[in-house]
């Protein structure tokens, strides 16, 4: 039996209103991004001017449409909105994406078409997503109304809950293309006008699809039954939330994005802490969650050890774990031994680990292999960061001891980083990724990820 939102992410059948010839314009690149997604159910298009689009019969009004249409996109500009609204209820479609912007996040004007939409909505019993949306995605029905030109859409276990179009645009093209990870729902929330954050979290939380939540919101529309939801979604799947609105220039922007009324930071962060939400406070952080959260089991505590080719970074970083919360244990005492054992004497070996002698003088992928395997097998660690020291000069090995030792050691995290040259990196990140080990560029946002991910394992293990 599908469920109340099948209609959005399992719809057998889509109708664009408003589409284009214009390769340029919203109306073209959302059938574009249907069809690059490998859509199998039945695909209508609307627009006055009839003829064919993309190889596409276009209809010339929604009433000429068949009957038992699931899904409606709406790209229309706001004042046209109404009607085409009204025109898809009438037709029994009771699905709709509102994509246009104009509305209660400009002016007056744009408030008044927003009320009109609203009461159609009341009237007519439909659902709707938007509107200023930018669209969603279903990766496991192959299915987006994407706006933004995208191509095939990876699919993944992660899901995007975002009061903003980005996860549906721009950053879902830097994920596709510079990034390994893939997605399994994604919903730009809009105005929400009707589905708001609440429901929607209530579906991602039964979708078998999806592991672990990433949201972005400005506001909280009913701020009870989403915290009375995540309070039990959060026992069962990490949700990561950065919370946009939190300065008076923030709450300022967010009225002219969305509409939205941002609350007193302080109180929005007592309250998602109770419901077990973990908060970040870095746009970068909801990508590089995403990666983490695809890709690593949580750590079962927040012991590091880190391996790095730097005094200097033996130290700040030791400082930047006890300022996220992660403790730098010291180690069993036949870890290091083992350690001692594959370096030079002139280097005292602990944690966090110096390798640049090792890896200078037995190779790279000795040095970091076997330091690598000595403080993975420790039981007083929990996760482990290897920043590798990579250039052609000084020797790149083959990756594929990283990979073996993921495999040996399930369930602790491994969060590779590096120095020194670019290309080799760049190397190590392609080779890596697509088998399921996460690389970050810069030496700080290992241990930023792992703060994250032993926040979540807190939160689903709180107690009652």
């Amino acid at each position: 039996m599908k469920g109340k939102f099948s209609g959005f992410f399992e719809p057998d059948s889509v109708v664009v209103i408003g589409v284009s010839a214009n390769p340029g314009k919203s109306g073209n690149v959302v059938v574009r991004n249907i069809l690059a997604n490998g859509y199998t159910g039945k695909l209508f298009l609307v627009n006055p001017k009839g003829g064919e689009i993309l190889g596409i019969r276009v209809h010339p009004s929604i009433a000429s449409l068949p009957e038992g249409i699931d899904l409606a996109i709406i790209v229309l500009p706001a004042k046209e909105t109404p009607q085409a609204l009204r025109e898809c209820a009438e037709k029994g479609i009771r699905h709709v994406v509102l994509q246009a912007g104009g509305f209660a996040e400009v002016d007056e004007y744009g408030t008044e078409i927003q009320q009109e939409l609203i009461a159609i909505i009341r009237e007519k019993g439909i659902r709707v997503i938007g509107p200023n949306t930018s669209g969603h995605t279903s990766t496991p029905h192959q299915f987006t109304s994407s706006l933004f030109p995208q191509g095939k859409i990876r699919r993944g276990k992660v899901s995007y809950l975002a009061q903003t179009g980005n996860f549906a645009t721009h950053t879902m093209r830097y994920i596709l293309t510079g990034e390994h990870f893939g997605v399994a729902r994604v919903i730009g929330l809009g105005n929400k006008i009707d589905i708001e954050e609440s429901e929607a979290l209530e579906y991602l939380a039964d979708d078998p699809e999806t592991t672990a939540i990433i949201m972005y919101l400005e506001s909280l529309k009913k701020p009870r039954r989403f915290l009375e939801i995540a309070r039990e979604v959060t026992r069962r799947k990490p949700i990561v939330m950065l919370k946009g609105g939190i300065t008076e220039a923030g709450k300022h922007a967010a009225v002219a994005h969305t509409a939205a009324m941002a609350a007193e930071d302080r109180i929005i962060d007592g309250m998602l802490r109770q419901a077990g939400i973990v908060r970040v406070r870095e746009y970068t952080h909801l990508i590089l969650a995403g990666k983490a959260l695809s890709m690593l089991p949580l750590p079962k505590g927040n012991r590091v050890s880190f391996l790095t080719p730097s005094g200097a970074m033996l130290v700040v970083l030791s400082d930047l774990c006890m300022s996220l919360g992660l403790e730098v244990p010291e180690l069993e005492k036949e870890t290091v031994q083992r350690l001692q054992e594959i370096s030079p004497p002139y280097i005292r070996m602990r944690n966090p680990v110096d390798i640049w002698a090792s890896a200078s003088v037995q190779g790279v992928e000795y040095g970091y292999g076997q330091g690598m395997e000595a403080v993975l097998k420790d039981p007083n660690i929990d996760a482990v960061v290897p920043v590798l020291m990579l250039t052609k000069d000084t020797g790149v090995p083959p990756f594929d001891f990283i990979i073996k030792l993921a495999k040996k050691f399930p369930d602790k995290p491994i969060l590779v980083s590096f120095s020194a040259e670019k290309q080799s990196m760049d190397e190590c990140k392609e080779f890596l990724e697509p088998l399921g080990v996460p690389t970050f560029p810069e030496i700080e946002q290992p241990f930023e990820v792992l703060s994250i991910l032993y926040r979540c394992n807190r939160a689903m293990n709180r107690p009652r």
